[in-house]
């Protein structure tokens, strides 16, 4: 049994402690040895030391590394060529920082958590009322509780007068709890539903009580929150894994070539360390040194982007996982409504039901009812230090006092004509609050407005009663929280002055109903992210009617659908949840366990999950998705740790709108792997191609890494700035194990091939043939025809990549610092060979005219061929596309 469940004398009895004396100070000490401090444990970070060797993990990285070990070892054999090792090096630092600063993002949700916990308490021990330190409380205190206290620890109430705290930090409920010590509560209650008892970092904002401390540290719900977040273990991102199989497919392929190349030259009598320059030369040729920092800058590039829609990225790997999402777990209060009670219905016998707008009420029945109301209430408008104005109180009252407002009235205004005099405040126990104002005539007007089972009304017809009861119940059905109001006049107060005497034969004045509606633009966010092939989930700790309320309202449930609450999920194990979590899209009343359970069963279907939270029992599902989404306006400092992104305008059409962002650095990556893939597959042939054919080595590992690092890497940064159209979001989500190759596996084998031809054939007239105009064959201007070649036929591949139609019609306009970046490459290269004393500290050497025309020629093969290809493959689309039509009108014509 937990301590709810059970009577306060038993849990005091159990804890053996006397709630007027409190602990001894001895017992208190012995407690805390052996229990622990009131403390939550925190996960060991892992050091940057430790991040950098697990780059290393990274085949690609290795690859370098043996490269940069090699180039380095020759260069000392030699006496010269120290800037090839150098440049390698450089590449492998910009790798590593670029993946630990990725990593290494703010972990800060642990210590957020900490920071709830107010450093001292009051507490009873040895009879006496003590102040001492949070961390020192232990099982059996008694903590001693008022207004404005953060709870120290959980604990069972003995007593309270009014008391009510602020849980939305735990339940999601934005309405302060109120407690009462004499609840009964079943034991399998839901956390929002334990009235007897007070949670560990929530804030009392009204009355007293004194409480028996049941648990503590990481024994508290919060401390289970703690423990979750130190348990969570992330999943790698869809990029992480993308990349992962990019970067071993390549590093395979250039072991095998290595390996292939080495042994074949050793075979064929050539010298060892001719071989291992070339085994060098092959490595830099395979590993696409600049895919990393494109990547990461075509990231950055998202995050801004996204920054200018009001959604800030905390880790860079969740503005591509964002392209992936299929699934968006929402919470409902701040994100999907408003987060601020509205008054939305007036019901007052005889006018029946008023249906309210936001632009105020005309003079009628239901103003006068909206009047008494506001003047029953104690929230006030108050103008702020730039003179705006803002309504102050409690959130039922603040609805009526805005909507007042709209009216062109306050409840001062009102209050200058009917001026209080007294009142009985609002409370737990009575359920509701009497407001009392003079009259001119010198009468007095008594206000009494709560619950309407509370107020004691006069004896009415059978008739009257059932219509307000059936109002009442309208009402309730459609999830609004349900106010009544009843009213007297008396000719003079009580002379013993307790109001409460006025309280009674009150005349029925009528209903309001309020609730935190949807946001205008979430049904419509809804339907964009469904025609995206995106299913939303509302998520809650609300109660089920509300929840279900809200949910049919912007879309997410059928009229004839349910609501599934924390209590029938914990009935279902994990394979029950796995099995039919498709079937369910509200849910209410739910725990942090909960929460994680949802995540995961709908991530083990194989979905990409963004969950939204904005409070600390939202943190470890926030950690356990895919993309973690906290509110930037109500969120706490916890969620906003735990969470991959935060949304600056709390509003869940901003999520969409990432979403679209993400789809399109996903392209953009995709292009980049387009690009970069065939531009180095190409290398690899041309250097084993020329070496097995007995040529010598076409490219030296130093103009490799000039066309790898300017040629592609220029070029490839401005790829991140193009922009795909809005068909993007027409199609479904990016599979999680969708791979970049899907689609352009075949588009990267031919353009391989043409760019191998092209190189390999400019490398052998460079060497072998006698061109007019030129020195004569000879292996420097081989390797010089063979760079140009490869560097030219690289900067015009990154303009076939950004379509799948002609290059032709695609326009630049869009993306012109690609076109310059394009354009400067080619000139510096061309600058290289041109100006020969620069050339010669690369390995160029001049050519003639002629062999410049056949370099330039034999750079635009490769454009040409994707051209046709692009044809042939846009032909046959459209071939197939009017068969499948002419074959759909013939069965619709049978």
């Amino acid at each position: 049994m937990h301590p709810w469940s059970l009577p306060a004398e038993k849990t005091l009895s159990e804890h053996a402690v006397d709630p007027e004396r409190g602990l001894a100070s001895q017992e208190a000490a012995r407690r805390l040895v052996a229990d622990g401090r009131n403390e939550y444990q925190q996960a060991k970070p892992e050091s940057v030391a430790s991040m950098v060797l697990r780059q290393f993990r990274d085949v690609a990285n290795l690859i370098l590394v043996v490269a940069f070990a090699l180039s380095l070892a020759l260069a000392i054999r030699e006496g010269h060529g120290y800037l090839e090792p150098a440049v390698i090096l450089v590449v492998i630092v910009v790798n590593v920082v670029l993946a630990v600063t990725q990593e290494r993002g703010a972990e800060r949700a642990l210590e957020a958590l900490s920071d709830l916990n107010s450093p001292t308490c009051l507490v009873l021990r040895d009879g006496a009322r003590v102040e001492v330190d949070t961390a020192e409380v232990v099982r059996g205190d008694i903590l001693l509780l008022k207004a404005g206290d953060l709870v120290a620890a959980d604990a069972r109430l003995v007593d309270a007068v009014g008391l009510a705290l602020d849980e939305s930090s735990l339940t999601g409920e934005s309405e302060p709890a109120e407690k009462d010590a004499a609840a009964q509560v079943e034991d399998d209650a839901p956390l929002g539903d334990r009235a007897n008892m007070v949670f560990s970092g929530c804030l009392v904002t009204a009355g007293n009580a004194r409480a028996v401390v049941c648990a503590t540290g990481m024994a508290t719900e919060m401390g289970r929150i703690a423990g979750y977040l130190n348990d969570a273990q992330r999943l790698q991102t869809p990029l992480q894994r993308r990349l992962g199989r990019v970067s071993r497919s390549i590093s395979a392929v250039a072991a095998a070539a290595a390996c292939a190349l080495l042994v074949t030259g050793l075979q064929q009598g050539e010298e060892f360390w001719s071989m291992v320059l070339a085994a060098v030369s092959l490595a830099v040729a395979a590993v696409p040194e600049t895919l990393q920092l494109i990547v990461t800058l075509t990231l950055t590039r998202g995050i801004r982007n996204m920054v200018e829609k009001n959604a800030l990225i905390r880790r860079l790997p969740a503005v591509e996982t964002l392209g992936s999402v299929s699934v968006i777990c929402s919470d409902k209060t701040g994100t999907l409504t408003q987060n601020r009670m509205s008054v939305r219905r007036l019901w007052s016998p005889g006018a029946g039901t008023v249906r309210v707008g936001d632009d105020g009420l005309a003079e009628g029945p239901a103003l006068d009812l909206l009047r008494r109301l506001a003047l029953a209430s104690n929230a006030t408008v108050e103008r702020d230090e730039d003179g705006a104005e803002r309504i102050v109180g409690d959130a039922s009252e603040s609805a009526i006092a805005r909507l007042l407002l709209a009216c062109g009235e306050t409840r001062a205004q009102l209050e200058e004509r009917l001026p209080r005099v007294g009142e009985v405040p609002f409370s737990s126990e009575r359920k509701m609050m009497t407001s009392v104002h003079r009259m001119a005539d010198g009468r007095y007007l008594v206000l009494s407005k709560g619950a309407l089972d509370r107020l004691p009304l006069a004896e009415v017809s059978e008739a009257e009663h059932r219509a307000r009861g059936e109002a009442h119940d309208a009402f309730a059905r459609d999830a609004l929280r349900v106010m009544a109001l009843g009213s007297r006049v008396v000719d003079e107060l009580p002379a013993s002055g307790d109001l409460t005497e006025l309280e009674r034969d009150l005349a029925f004045d009528g209903l309001v109903g309020l609730i935190d509606p949807p946001r205008p633009e979430a049904a419509d966010a809804i339907a964009r992210a469904r025609r995206a092939g995106i299913r939303t989930v509302m998520i809650t700790g609300d109660h089920a009617a509300t929840a279900a309320a809200i949910g049919r309202q912007i879309g997410l449930l059928r009229s004839d659908a349910g609501v599934v609450t924390g209590r029938q999920l914990a009935q279902m194990s994990d394979e029950e949840l796995v099995e039919n979590v498709r079937g369910y899209s509200v849910y209410a009343r739910v725990s942090p366990e909960d929460k994680i359970r949802i995540v995961e069963a709908w991530q083990e279907l194989g979905e990409v999950v963004a969950m939204t939270g904005d409070g600390v029992n939202d943190a470890p599902a926030l950690r356990a998705a895919d993309v973690g989404v906290a509110m930037g306006r109500s969120g706490t400092e916890v969620a906003k740790a735990a969470a991959d992104m935060v949304l600056t305008d709390d509003n869940f059409a901003t999520i969409v709108a990432a979403v679209r962002e993400g789809r399109n650095v996903f392209s953009n990556i995709k292009r980049t792997v387009y690009f970069l893939l065939a531009c180095n597959l190409s290398e690899i042939v041309i250097m084993l191609g020329a070496q097995l054919a007995g040529w010598g080595t076409p490219l030296t590992p130093v103009m490799l890494l000039l066309i790898n690092v300017l040629g592609d890497g220029l070029p490839g940064l401005n790829l991140a700035r193009d922009l795909s159209d809005e068909r993007i979001m027409a199609r479904g989500p990016i599979g999680r194990t969708e791979s970049f190759f899907t689609g352009i596996s075949r588009a990267i084998g031919q353009q391989t091939i043409a760019f191998a031809v092209v190189g390999l054939l400019a490398f052998w007239l460079g060497t072998f043939a006698w061109l007019p105009g030129g020195e004569g064959p000879s292996l420097a201007a081989g390797q010089t025809m063979c760079f140009l070649v490869v560097a030219f036929t690289s900067v015009l591949h990154v303009f076939t990549v950004r379509t799948r139609g002609s290059v032709f019609r695609r326009t630049v306009r869009d993306n012109m610092p690609l076109v310059w970046s394009s354009a400067a490459i080619v000139v510096a290269f061309s600058a290289l060979v041109l100006v020969e004393s620069v050339g010669a500290l690369f390995g160029l050497a001049p050519i003639g005219p002629v062999s410049w025309a056949i370099t330039l020629a034999l750079s635009v093969v490769p454009t040409l061929v994707a051209e046709a290809f692009k044809l042939w493959d846009n032909h046959r689309e459209t071939l197939l596309y009017r068969l499948r039509l002419v074959h759909h009108v013939n069965r619709g014509d049978e």
